[in-house]
């Protein structure tokens, strides 16, 4: 099992161009020999609230055709950030999960900030396990790793993997990562942890995206920010990590005020 979260630098509010970015960090993901990769929080977007409700995909649009077609072809699980819809006005804050065999699953952020809730309606509550191969997984989207009772949850239903796609500030990443670690010790869980690899919205990213290991051992983490892959690896022995740089060729800015 090798597992990696993809600290990627989102181009704001342009989700053609975001596509072709995590275009590159699949192929590069999947020559590393990874079977699950997660992306950072509205990665296809940014981090961009005033932007959301223009930037709304669904798993089958035509501009995420070419991400589908790469997932398929490469045989990975892939998690991407992106604003979503619900049935009333406002877009969530999503995460779309690509199976390898076509199949996809939303996530919708359940535990808001109040500066979200002006562009964005909360998920409903409650944790859905995915299997993957001799492990399964559990999402979560940044503040709902504040809340413990949601990684409770995510225990609780048997995922033996809490994934995380945030936007961890340079400010707040002290405390918010304490809070991955001990999630990862005191429910036995491998914690990975997406973050963004530059600016977002009107946050610095921290990056330095994690892998906690079952215990709360840290045994990955990207050395600050900028384009990475944190991989974790399980084999008989117990995890191992490796930090891979991932050249991004940047593509054209769409500028949409």
């Amino acid at each position: 099992m090798r597992l990696a979260a993809a600290q990627s630098i989102s181009v704001p509010g342009d989700v053609p161009a975001n596509v072709l970015i995590h275009m590159q960090f699949i192929a590069a993901a999947h020559a590393a020999g990874v079977d699950l990769l997660v992306f950072p929080e509205l990665s296809l977007s940014g981090y961009e609230l005033p932007l959301l409700a223009g930037c709304l995909v669904q798993p089958d649009d035509a501009c995420l055709a070419p991400l589908l077609e790469l997932v398929r072809a490469s045989g990975m699980t892939v998690v991407v950030g992106a604003p979503v819809a619900t049935a009333g006005g406002k877009p969530a804050i999503g995460a779309i999960t690509f199976f390898a065999d076509g199949e996809c699953a939303i996530y919708r952020k359940q535990y808001l900030h109040s500066s979200e809730e002006v562009f964005a309606a909360s998920g409903a509550l409650g944790s859905r396990r995915h299997a993957l191969g001799d492990e399964s997984f559990a999402l979560a989207i940044c503040a709902d790793t504040n809340h413990q009772q949601h990684a409770e949850g995510a225990a609780a239903s048997g995922a033996s993997l809490y994934l995380a796609s945030v936007l961890f500030s340079v400010s707040a990443y002290a405390e918010d990562a304490g809070k991955l670690r001990r999630y990862a010790e005191q429910f036995d869980m491998g914690v990975l942890m997406a973050n963004h690899g530059g600016p977002s919205g009107a946050y610095q990213s921290a990056g330095s995206s994690a892998f906690w290991a079952p215990g709360g051992e840290r045994v990955a983490t990207a050395p600050g920010t900028g384009s990475a892959l944190v991989i974790a690896s399980k084999a008989a022995g117990g995890w191992r990590g490796e930090v891979l740089a991932v050249d991004v060729a940047a593509p054209a800015v769409d500028a949409r005020g």
